[in-house]
């Protein structure tokens, strides 16, 4: 009875690869001539397949690639329960018949996944531990390391889910984090002085705002390092563009330390004070050089390359006007981090190393820009509501040097330009003349 069961798991996944592979084969033009194809027509093929084994639905990528795959043995199990194939094995591998299942499992769609395995692959085959092969594919260990960020899984649960040992699940996490954040983490870079001007004109044209080049942020996750020891965290500083893509992040910083002081020791500051960044020539607002700038919220102090909202400003004022601005600006940031914290991992405390931790951020970060680059919004949080009780909440913690007189008397004429801007950027008659008395510097 066993082994008739393992026959029919292993013709229906056999008829399930046939089937696919006539469609490719018959339907090249139209993969071709529309990439959307591949995407529509996967989860009907998915539907139809009979065995949900994670193995076997990972292979299906391999066909159009046709390249060579190995097969695991560990993913046969001698107990009946895991040889159920009327659900049983399906609900415990968590890819169901549904088109969300790669977007539940792993926060991505198949067409995604089959391309970071694509791109992923030269290095995830490679460096197994010392003497212990593990013969598996790249998209099973690219399955595994994602499963671990995007649920949050154990590993117990894990090594079930995908039935291997937990030293395995293990060891595939780790990789997966290892080659992100070593090979990969140029997909989160900051942008040099002609990228920055996109970005700063995106922000303009939603809010009126020139030459603000991202909003700063901190975000904190939580890590249980041993059962003596109360929960403890890191910080991560963020900066972000429009689209809410992250351009620089630093986690590395305990969790006690305030946003400000965790700015004032970054290398993104030093860099800035130094002139190696945000070093672009100013435009003129009303006659005003106003320098390129970071937008961050109440927790910062007010600089002339940070500018920090107004305290108490008078509704109807341009100071109203400036804050509801700098607060779309600083909501980028704000949407970022809620969907970082969205993955699995993040989103609770953790068990791990610290090291383990902050390499969990960088990853997730990684994929976060991924995905954003491959216009695939299956990880990026769409609800205002969290964005904004986040960012309402970063306000109830205000910077003293907001209320004191040593602030910058710089940076205060250059918000109070910004806040002149804003104001006449909800004029009707700005928007017939967007650069009204803004100039740049003559070179």
């Amino acid at each position: 009875m066993v082994e008739s069961r393992k026959l029919a798991a292993l013709l229906s996944s056999l008829m399930s690869q046939l089937l696919l592979l006539l469609i490719l084969l018959f339907s090249s033009s139209s993969f071709n001539s529309d990439s959307s194809y591949y995407r529509n027509v996967f989860p009907q093929i998915h539907h139809l397949l009979s065995s949900q084994e994670i193995a076997a639905a990972l292979s299906l990528f391999s066909v159009s690639r046709k390249r060579k795959r190995t097969q695991y043995s560990e993913m046969e199990s001698d107990s009946e329960e895991d040889e159920d194939l009327d659900g049983g094995r399906r609900a415990r591998l968590g890819l169901t018949r549904s088109p969300d299942s790669y977007r539940n499992c792993f926060r991505m769609t198949s067409s995604t996944f089959e391309w970071l395995a694509g791109s992923l692959e030269p290095l995830l085959d490679c460096r197994d531990p010392v003497g212990f092969p593990l013969n598996l594919s790249a998209e099973q260990r690219l399955g595994i390391g994602l499963f671990r960020l995007a649920t949050g899984s154990d590993y117990a649960g894990i090594s079930k889910q995908f039935g291997v040992s937990e030293t395995v699940a293990r060891f595939c996490a780790k990789q997966l984090c290892r080659v992100l954040c070593t090979d990969f983490r140029f997909w989160v870079n900051f942008l040099n002085s002609n990228e920055l001007e996109s970005v700063s004109a995106s922000f303009e044209e939603r809010t009126g705002l020139p030459n603000c080049c991202g909003a700063i942020s901190c975000a904190r996750f939580k890590i249980i390092r041993n059962d003596d020891l109360p929960e403890d965290s890191i910080s991560a500083q963020i900066v972000v563009d429009s689209s809410s893509r992250i351009l620089s992040i630093v986690a590395r910083f305990r969790g006690g330390r305030n946003d400000s002081r965790i700015l004032k020791s970054s290398i993104l500051c030093k860099d800035i004070e130094g002139g190696r960044l945000l070093n672009s020539p100013p435009v003129y607002v009303n006659g005003v050089a106003i320098d390129q700038y970071f937008v961050g919220d109440g927790r910062y102090p007010l600089l002339p390359w940070l500018i920090v909202p107004f305290v108490d400003a008078i509704p109807g004022s341009s100071e109203e006007y400036f804050n509801a601005a700098h607060k779309q600006i600083r909501l980028s940031a704000s949407r970022t981090i809620v969907s970082l914290k969205n993955w699995g991992v993040l989103n609770q405390p953790i068990r791990e190393e610290v090291k383990t931790l902050v390499a969990y951020v960088g990853a997730c970060s990684i994929l976060h820009n991924a995905l954003l680059m491959r216009e695939d919004y299956s990880a990026l949080s769409d609800d205002l509501e969290a964005h904004t009780l986040y960012d309402r909440s970063s306000q109830d913690q205000r910077h003293n040097s907001l209320e004191d007189s040593s602030v910058d008397r710089k940076a205060l004429v250059i918000r109070s330009a910004l806040a002149s801007r804003a104001k006449e950027f909800h004029n009707p008659n700005y928007q017939s003349n967007p650069r009204g008395s803004v100039q740049f510097q003559s070179t």
